[in-house]
């Protein structure tokens, strides 16, 4: 009965190929394929039978309005409902839908960071139908993937740089695979997202206005118990995130999201999704969706979804592993077969990612900069600042040995004898798992590990295709300029070179460890330990020649993004210390005061009758002091923070926060959290670490 029950209800919420065939004229369908495979232009006679079949379709499926669906700059997504309801002149509606609503509609623009591409009186921004990702229905309304441009053309969202590098990228390993003697239809990336998440009772989440406000606790002293037993790791998953899980799939399938393994991560109340690999841009659609999912579903079962990287100290953050793969007709050109060595087609763009990541390690770690996934990288639960690349066991010798033109035998496939006779042999991978790497080869695809759980995924693969991109040109270039070489000789010779020119960014030990900082730097790797770090690589000029040589963002659209990150992180640490201030005056001063004076009336009641407490005492001064040292780091936390409001330069306002702002929160926090373990349970004003992990 459950296949049946999936089988019946899958995708049945998307507006899919089979959807398509069924509803639309046998040449409108085809030329839609095409519009869609080819990138052929779509006329407008097309677009209205296409509207019409979508709106007869979501009619059928209890869709009384549609919207735009569309990804600005803040990350996340946003929709304008508009109602298929049109009044008649006799008193009655009809129920309309248009190509040209299909194709394109107009939110305001002014509202959305932009960077100063758009000025509040400039208004008009445009949303572009994006026929490569299934519209779909969500709560009643028809859902349309689109693009988002401003008046003037240039691009205020994150897809439309995406797609932009999608074609930048088929075009050039189209170009790499025609000296192959190979001409494919289509050269698409393949994603495969793994999304981390915590889940905390929906009562804890409403009495810490840190998590309401800023998604991450700013105060709180270790638990007793943290993760050190790693015994929530696989482990059996509590009834009633269980029952939450299996709602998300119901919905996820029902909107053709592959969604299809489910665990409990490292940390108490920490739990992950992986999806079956999509292409690109359709990925992380499915991906955002998936997050919207999980905050909604999650209210059903009194719980609350916290996608923020570092939601809790302590314990791990969250973070969202972007497995990446590239592929021609369905060929994984990154599989390296049975003999890596002389598949010479596998080594040519294995080179080719190899110097992409080691010559733009700036821009792959500012895609993933944030003030939240500060806190994640570089600790001991994730992957350093420092991005290098493991290659593994099966792949790293195949890699020295082309270096020194010498001849290396990949390891063959094994089978490992358990030692016990009733279990089978089992294979084991070409290559084991380092997840201390951020950019670690498994098997037959790439897994970037350092962006963070709430993050959109469009930036750090926008970075990802125009890299190799870029080195899929080069070593066309290179080949052309060789022409009276055997072709097999010139490829062999660009990879090798290309090996050892870029060797610097190998590494297959511990990422953790604090050798691996010291040898990184001797290698001149960069180590941009923060956002303020990271982000002036969007606009340096040899990057920006990069994406305006490719036709993925213009001078202008990236300095925009440049400010946008930029005023997005110190807005962020703006909100974190206002609310820090906040709770300190209003919450945590007020309690420990209130058992202060509790305790002081309890010895004073004591010493009436005789007896004197050393031990009480001692802790009223202790506690006094402390609300002394709160009161003045709570001060001194504002001054700084409504300095860094003053500052208008954005990068100088990074700094100060990054500088003189975390560092006044980090004091304060630390001296709020020496005194929780002093003060009762009843007196303390909200949930404590103890309490939000560990509910049952």
């Amino acid at each position: 009965m459950a296949k049946d029950k999936v089988s019946a209800e899958w995708g049945e919420l998307l507006f899919d190929d089979a959807d398509m065939q069924e509803r639309l004229p046998k040449p409108t369908y085809k030329k839609l394929r095409r519009v869609i495979e080819d990138g052929e232009p779509l006329d407008l006679d097309i677009a209205n039978e296409v509207a019409h079949a979508m709106k007869e379709w979501a009619l059928e499926k209890g869709a009384t309005h549609f919207t735009h669906w569309f990804q600005p700059l803040t990350g996340i997504t946003s929709e304008k409902h508009d109602s298929f309801l049109t009044p008649k002149g006799d008193g009655t509606v009809l129920m309309a839908f248009s190509g040209k609503e299909l194709v394109q509609g107009e939110p305001d623009a002014s509202s959305f960071p932009s960077g100063g591409l758009r000025a509040t009186f400039e208004a008009r921004g445009y949303t572009v139908w994006d026929p490569t990702s299934p519209a779909f229905i969500k709560d009643e309304v028809l859902c349309i993937p689109t693009a988002f441009i401003s008046y003037t053309g240039e691009a205020l969202d994150k897809k439309t740089p995406l797609l932009r590098s999608e074609v930048a990228l088929e075009r050039q390993a189209k170009r790499v695979l025609k000296l192959f003697g190979q001409e494919p239809r289509r050269v698409v990336t393949t994603i495969g997202p793994e999304q981390e998440y915590f889940l905390i009772k929906e009562s804890d989440y409403e009495a810490r206005p840190d998590l309401i406000l800023c998604g991450r606790t700013l105060f709180g002293a270790a638990p007793a118990k943290g993760q050190e037993l790693d015994e929530h790791y696989f482990g059996a998953i509590r009834p009633t995130v269980n029952e939450f899980m299996k709602e998300l799939d119901d919905e996820l399938w029902k909107l053709g999201i592959p969604a299809k393994t489910k665990h409990n991560e490292v940390a108490p109340c920490q739990h992950e999704l992986a999806p079956v690999f999509e292409t690109g841009s359709l990925a992380i659609d499915d991906n955002l969706l998936t997050m919207e999912k999980m905050k909604l579903l999650a209210s059903h079962h009194g719980l609350v979804c916290l996608q923020h990287e570092k939601p809790f100290e302590y314990v791990n953050g969250s973070g969202k592993h972007n497995n990446w793969s590239i592929s021609a007709d369905g060929k994984n050109l990154l599989e390296p077969g049975p003999d890596p060595e002389h598949n010479l087609r596998f080594i040519v763009f294995l080179a080719a990612l190899v110097s992409a990541v080691d010559e733009h390690a700036d821009l792959l770690r500012m895609s993933v900069a944030s003030a939240g996934n500060d806190h994640r990288l570089g600790a001991n639960e994730a992957p350093p600042a420092i991005i290098s690349i493991f290659l593994g066991d099966n792949l790293s010798p195949v890699v020295e040995a082309l270096i020194r033109k010498e001849h290396a035998e990949a390891q063959e496939v094994t089978l490992m004898d358990l030692g016990v006779p009733a279990l089978p042999e089992i294979i084991r991978d070409n290559t084991d798992r380092n997840r201390t790497s951020p950019f670690a080869f498994t098997g037959n695809k790439f897994e970037f590990r350092m962006p963070g759980s709430r993050q959109n995924l469009g930036d750090p693969n926008v970075i990802l295709n125009l890299a190799v991109a870029e080195q899929c040109d080069r070593f066309v270039t290179y080949v052309e300029n060789h022409p009276d070489e055997d072709f097999r000789i010139v490829a062999m010779r660009w990879a090798r070179h290309t090996f050892r020119d870029h060797h610097r960014v190998l590494f297959n030990g511990n990422g953790y460890s604090d050798d691996w900082e010291v040898e990184a730097e001797r290698r001149g790797l960069p180590n941009l330990k923060s956002t303020p770090d990271a982000l002036p690589a969007l606009i340096d000029p040899e990057n920006v020649k990069l994406f305006e040589k490719y036709g993925v963002l213009t001078e202008a659209e990236l300095h925009a993004r440049y400010v946008s990150k930029a005023e997005q992180y110190a807005k962020l640490l703006n909100i974190e210390a206002n609310c820090m201030v906040d709770m300190a005056r209003r919450l945590y001063i007020p309690a420990i005061s209130a058992y202060t004076g509790d305790l002081a009336t309890a010895v004073a009641a004591k010493a009436e009758l005789g007896v004197v407490s050393e031990t009480e005492k001692s802790l009223i001064t202790t506690l006094t002091n402390g609300i002394d040292a709160v009161w003045k780091l709570t001060a001194d936390l504002d001054d700084r923070n409504s300095t860094a409001r003053e500052i208008t330069d954005p990068t100088d306002q990074d700094n100060y926060y990054r500088d003189e702002v975390i560092p006044a929160m980090d004091a304060l926090r630390s001296a709020v959290d020496s005194l929780e373990p002093l003060v009762g349970e009843d007196w303390w004003p909200v949930p404590t670490y103890n309490s939000i992990l560990y509910y049952v």
